[in-house]
């Protein structure tokens, strides 16, 4: 490695290991890490995968590709001989913008795992130039910025590969680049992105504005533009069907310089549709293929057989729907194989919940996956349950064949070896390095629970963990936080679901309950990190609710002892690896039934934090895996919840008017020491929305979350005990490894 390094060193800056600048330095490990990966082998099979997703939240690469091509431990050793710390020369890599949440950190824990597992397949993306956004605190709001990540030497490679793509009344060329995935100690595959040669930065203006009509400049700008106006929703349907149409002619010039014929594209080809973004590439598919001389018989059958179909929602808003006159608008081309499409569903079924197209003429995605692909799956076993009972079940009865569940999974390399060096390092010596590979082996750690030696090192290590992240908050964002107080971490997408506004309540009951003369044995943190969607105007009140909180308790020297509240600025993938290891409380509080799975939950279990948790999506799971003895649930269960929505019985506004300790809490958002601090029209319409609207029923669990909530803060203080539970956590993390996800779709979906 150090001859190679010093090779490109000379090659590229004319410097030396001894003489580079850390930026040099950072840029040769990449271009020799590039190199490597181009030598490790390539898989091939009779059938091939293409993951293709909106989303791939794939984080620094550096660190992670060094792990898996096995060079990691040379690296930093060789870095520290020279003076380096391999964590510094990993600051120096701007962190792609190509996803948001856990949909997209899902499909980059999948591409690892499926190159981990030497299986044939790749993913497909779109190359967004500023990702979401990059969110800046002004005045304790939100503020978007534009997120710039290609740099002149980046990940990407230029394929060479170019493809026409269609619309209405102009062509564009979609070029593709190219990330290589390298699976731990295994082969590489690729993440195949499309972009065009006409997207162009310099339109963005006054944050994120830009003219989203201009189609040619603005395609691959953003992910997720903001859809709260027409022009807005119909630059997504141009995206979308970007992204499928470069896909779909990849996919068919791949299957026949394999040799195939495109008429038997089901036996060498599968498509796993991740969420409803994609599904254009159903009627794209059959386009081409009927083009290419195929009857529509033949390609719809050969599709069908073709497209698994991956579920992330269980909200009904989530599930996108489009109308007709967007695609007569867009992509015309498609407008005839739609109708078709929907033409034989209704002769099959006179329901219209399973239409394709409705009566107000507009497309139903997700229908046109369960009816034109082969496996419908769920990301938790509740989820599934409640998509096949309840949300999906008219489709469940017409095909129950087609429905089965996978429960996620994350890459245990990066968020454990990578995020959490010195717990990994002592794992291994405790039971070995098998658990790199297979993570079940981790439940070897099971022999130490009445281990006080382990046990203590355990807390040693959390310990390390929260001076590190304090250090960095303190860097980054000139924060003091107390490492002796315990680490209540909140960090997800903004979404009224997941409920961080319940959170923001507890925070202000627990001023409360300070100013009153309750003080706690000991500090407590509560740390945030999320980004609201621009156009989601509850979810930015919400963030300038949490703010104000925090401005409030700053400036109250007699709370602010005892309690502290961090909102992290722009929260991602390389955050999330600071945050993880040191939380001691995993905040999992969603609705229940309305998280379809969460991984967040997974990966602080992994790094030994206890989960206050709703019985939702993957908690479930988590809860029957550790015993509830080592878990902190609370919250009226999914059944009640669906229950309460079909009944339409539930009323924020009843609960708040009965109950003084709740009306107490809720009238604080207004109350005249946040007025002052904050904006009112924003504050006014969060507590109006709560009193008045509540969808996600905040106040339905509030009291039993902070009833748990002080239990955990109590059970803290037998440290032996609360050591022994989170080790007991960290032994049955394994079940979530993104291996095990990946082993069950190719068992059951792929076949590759």
């Amino acid at each position: 490695m150090e001859q190679q390094l010093q090779a490109i060193l000379k090659n590229q800056f004319n410097k030396t290991l001894e003489t580079a600048e850390k930026s040099e330095i950072y840029q040769a490990l990449m271009l020799f890490t590039k190199h490597k990966m181009q030598d490790m082998p390539k898989n091939t099979g009779e059938r091939k995968l293409y993951y293709v997703s909106a989303e791939f939240l794939i984080g620094k690469l550096l660190s992670n590709n060094l792990i898996n091509l096995g060079l990691f431990d040379e690296a930093k050793e060789l870095l520290n001989h020279y003076g380096y710390d391999l964590t510094e020369i990993e600051d120096e890599e701007l962190e792609p913008s190509l996803g948001n949440g856990g949909l997209g950190r899902l499909a980059a824990c999948f591409l690892d795992s499926i190159a981990t597992l030497n299986l044939c397949g790749d993913g497909a993306g779109l190359n967004y130039h500023d990702g979401l956004f990059y969110q800046k605190f002004y005045d304790k709001k939100q503020s978007e910025q534009k997120n710039p990540w290609i740099t002149e030497k980046s990940w990407l490679t230029d394929t060479g590969l170019r493809f026409k793509v269609p619309f209405a009344d102009f062509e564009l060329e979609a070029i593709m680049y190219d990330i290589d995935v390298p699976g731990y100690n295994g082969t590489c595959n690729k993440l195949h992105l499309f972009d065009v040669a006409t997207v162009d930065e310099n339109i963005i203006h006054d944050g994120i504005n830009f003219d989203k009509t201009d189609i040619k400049h603005n395609l691959t700008l953003f992910l997720y533009p903001d859809d709260s106006d027409e022009a807005g929703r119909l630059l997504r349907v141009y995206q979308q069907y970007f992204l499928v149409s470069s896909t779909a002619q990849l996919i068919l010039q791949d299957t026949k310089q394999r040799g195939y014929d495109i008429k038997d594209l089901s036996k060498h080809v599968v498509i796993q549709i991740n969420d409803t973004h994609p599904t254009m590439i159903i009627p794209e598919l059959i386009r081409l293929m009927t083009a290419q001389g195929i009857s529509i018989d033949d390609a719809i059958e050969q599709v069908s057989k073709t497209c698994a179909y991956t579920n992330h929602t269980i909200l009904a808003e989530a599930l996108e729907k489009w109308p007709m006159s967007f695609m007569r608008k867009a992509v015309p081309q498609l407008v005839p194989i739609i109708e078709e499409l929907d033409r034989r569903v209704k002769e099959k079924t006179s329901d219209t919940r399973t239409w394709i197209l409705d009566n107000e003429d507009r497309v139903h995605m997700a229908h046109i996956d369960i009816h034109y692909g082969y496996s419908v799956n769920g990301v938790a076993a509740l989820h599934t349950e409640i998509l096949k009972s309840s949300e999906l079940k008219p489709f469940y009865d017409l095909y129950p064949e087609k429905f089965n569940n996978k429960t996620n999974g994350i890459t245990f390399r990066r968020w454990l070896l990578h995020c959490n060096n010195e717990l990994a390092s002592y794992i291994e010596s405790l039971i070995g390095s098998e658990f790199k590979k297979d993570a079940t082996k981790l439940e070897k750690l099971l022999e130490y629970k009445d281990n006080q030696q382990v046990l203590d090192k355990l807390c040693e290590i959390k310990k390390n963990n929260k001076t590190k992240l304090a250090d960095f908050l303190m860097h980054t964002q000139n924060i003091n936080i107390d490492t002796n107080s315990i680490f209540d971490i909140q960090i997800k997408r903004l979404h009224e679901y997941k409920r961080q506004q319940m959170n923001a309540l507890y925070a202000v009951y627990k001023y409360l309950d300070i100013k009153s003369g309750n003080i706690p044995k000991r500090p407590i943190t509560m740390i945030f990190g999320a980004k609201a969607a621009p156009a989601y105007t509850i979810a930015k009140d919400i963030i300038h609710f949490i703010l104000c909180l925090s401005e409030l308790i700053k400036n109250d020297n007699y709370v602010n002892k005892y309690l502290n509240i961090v909102m992290v600025e722009n929260y991602n993938v390389t955050k999330a690896a600071k945050l993880i290891p040191a939380c001691d409380i995993s905040e999992q509080i969603s609705l229940a039934s309305k998280e379809a799975s969460g991984t967040g939950n997974m990966k602080f279990m992994l790094n030994g934090a206890l989960t206050l948790g709703t019985r939702d999506g993957a908690n479930v799971e988590i809860a029957e895996l550790v015993g509830d003895e080592n878990i902190y649930s609370f919250g009226k269960s999914s059944d009640e919840v669906i229950k309460l929505y079909d009944e339409h019985s539930y009323s924020s506004a009843a609960i708040y008017e009965s109950d003084e300790k709740i009306a107490e809490l809720v009238d604080f958002i207004v109350d005249k020491k946040l007025i002052r601090i904050g904006d009112p029209v924003c504050l006014g319409r969060l507590y109006k929305e709560i009193v008045g609207k509540d969808w996600f029923m905040t106040l339905l669990d509030l009291k039993e979350y902070i009833e748990v909530k002080e239990k955990m803060l109590a059970d803290y203080e037998d440290r032996n005990t609360w050591a022994k539970k989170s080790l007991i956590n960290i032994a049955k993390a394994g079940f979530f490894s993104s291996d095990r996800t990946i082993e069950e779709y190719n068992n059951d979906i792929w076949h590759l």
